[in-house]
């Protein structure tokens, strides 16, 4: 059975398809076990279960939260994956919603760090016209990619990549100071369970910020997170074979659950092609 527990729709965050479009793909990619892990997102997660259920999916509750991790002397930002908890819980609901605000104010930060930049440039300033239109078509919170997006299309820049080199990098603003420990308590008490996301992901929020050692990461984990966590992301579509091989040796020394998906944003689509053994979806009580 074709496994991916890592997807981001437009719905909840910075995917390219809304929830129905992207379980309309996934049951045409012959994916039988599904989870919608958008940054912060839950409200839809109802939503997704039905949907899972018209299409014949499987589906586990899924959310990626992004978790301040303090490192070496350092602050390392760091993703993680809840599943499995209770989407209707109060208190999980109230602190995404928390989160979800300041992602808007850090938005117009950021539109505010661009306009400087512009202005250095001598290029036309950014107004509340050009955050309407950021807005058109994005279901979830504004994010940077949906501005990088938006830059394309004035002509700034010709690739999400350049709006991240030149300015995004430069212009970003700190998200919400969410600890580890805080998200454990989030996602355990509402019934879940906590995975850190793309450990050693060497594009994205991952330990490579602190180290590329695959030792050295695993000591990180092993020192600082076993407790605080009830997995690893050991498949991943930027994980190559010699990463995926230590975290499931690291998983099986320290019993810990072990999971995989390909992260996809639907640009291009991904979902599916991440190589996720059978046996994750009996780590979850799942019929195989």
């Amino acid at each position: 059975m074709k496994i991916d527990l890592h997807i981001h729709t437009s719905t909840g965050s910075d995917g390219g398809l809304p929830i129905d479009e992207v379980f309309r793909a996934a049951g045409q990619r012959g994916i039988g076990l599904i989870s919608v892990t958008d940054h912060d997102a839950i409200d839809h997660q109802g939503q997704a279960i039905n949907t899972a259920t018209e299409y014949g999916l499987q589906y586990i509750s899924g959310v990626e939260l992004n978790v301040t991790f303090p490192c070496r002397g350092k602050s390392v930002s760091l993703d993680f994956l809840g599943y499995g908890y209770d989407y209707t819980d109060r208190t999980l609901r109230e602190k995404l919603q928390l989160i979800r605000e300041h992602r808007e104010v850090r938005a117009r930060q950021i539109m505010a760090n661009l306009n400087t930049e512009f202005e250095r440039e001598g290029r036309p300033l950014l107004t509340d016209t050009d955050l309407a239109r950021m807005q058109e078509g994005v279901d979830g919170i504004l994010s940077r990619p949906h501005i990088a997006d938006y830059l394309m299309k004035k002509g700034v820049v010709s690739s999400r990549q350049e709006a991240f080199d030149r300015y995004l990098v430069k212009c970003d603003v700190p998200k919400y100071p969410l600890s580890l420990e805080e998200a454990a308590k989030l996602v355990r008490n509402a019934g879940g369970r906590l995975v850190l996301a793309h450990p050693s992901d060497p594009n994205g929020t991952s330990l490579v910020g602190v180290t590329r050692d695959l030792e050295g990461q695993t000591e990180i984990i092993k020192t600082k997170m076993l407790g605080l966590i009830d997995g690893i992301e050991c498949w991943h579509s930027r994980s190559d074979a010699s990463v995926t091989a230590h975290y499931i040796e690291f998983c099986k020394k320290f019993r810990l659950l072990m999971t995989g998906g390909s992260d996809c944003h639907q640009q291009p689509i991904l979902m599916g092609t991440v190589d996720v053994p059978d046996f994750v979806a009996g780590q979850f009580h799942m019929d195989r």
